[in-house]
């Protein structure tokens, strides 16, 4: 395993080494998605990808406002497969990743990831319904949400009212609100509802060249 040199990055968890982010490997020897897998001073670092995460390719673009926490309890709406909880479950060593699924083939590749994650768990649910699974999830500290659907903004502030949550990061589809209507227009829209719901905006960020059509939207309550 190749020996690298890394410092810590703004976002707390987060590392780099000149050329890619990296996050402290919490399952030693094990990948997620076939990412590398690097090691400095004794410690396991796993590459992130920002190709294959909105989360990766926001910090990878300069993004400066990642509100997670080593000890943070995170409500992940959105998971898929686990790809990008995978990262923050490792950024969050000492919290947890509530990892809530609504399709039932994504859902059996995230249990997988979770099996080696103590701090992940899945739940089969749907993001739009957050009254189903408040039996399994408490307060938490963050809302993340990556779901491919209209009204994605609405869906957010819900589920930060009904978690408690302080802060919250939305991965935002520009092409799930509306194809016909510019990318812009709909993330300025998504900023406005926000910000009209009672939360601070910190950040709207367009993911481009990592993601087209797509913005990382950061509040705080």
């Amino acid at each position: 395993m190749e020996e690298i040199r890394l410092v810590e990055t703004r976002a707390k968890g987060v590392y780099w080494d000149g050329e890619r982010l990296l996050t402290r490997n919490s399952t030693p020897g094990s990948r997620v998605y076939g990412e590398r897998l690097f090691v400095f001073e004794g410690v396991e670092y796993r590459e992130w990808s920002p190709s294959r995460s909105k989360l990766g390719a926001y910090l990878r673009l300069g993004g400066l406002r990642s509100p997670f926490k080593e000890d943070s309890r995170v409500l992940y709406l959105g998971a898929a497969s686990g790809t990008t909880a995978s990262h923050v479950a490792d950024i969050v060593r000492n919290g947890t990743v509530y990892c809530v699924e609504i399709s039932p083939r994504s859902f059996r590749d995230l249990v997988k990831v979770c099996e080696g994650r103590r701090n992940m768990v899945p739940i089969l649910g749907d993001a739009t319904k957050p009254q189903d699974f408040t039996f399994l999830v408490e307060r938490v500290d963050i809302v993340y949400q990556d779901i491919a659907q209209k009204n994605q903004a609405a869906i957010f502030a819900k589920a930060l009212r009904a978690f408690g949550s302080r802060s919250g990061m939305l991965s935002l589809k520009a092409r799930s609100e509306d194809v016909t209507r510019e990318p812009k227009e709909i993330f300025e829209e998504a900023r406005s509802q926000l910000t009209k719901e009672g939360f601070e905006v910190l950040d709207v960020m367009d993911l481009e060249p990592f993601e087209k059509d797509h913005a990382m939207i950061v509040v705080r309550a």
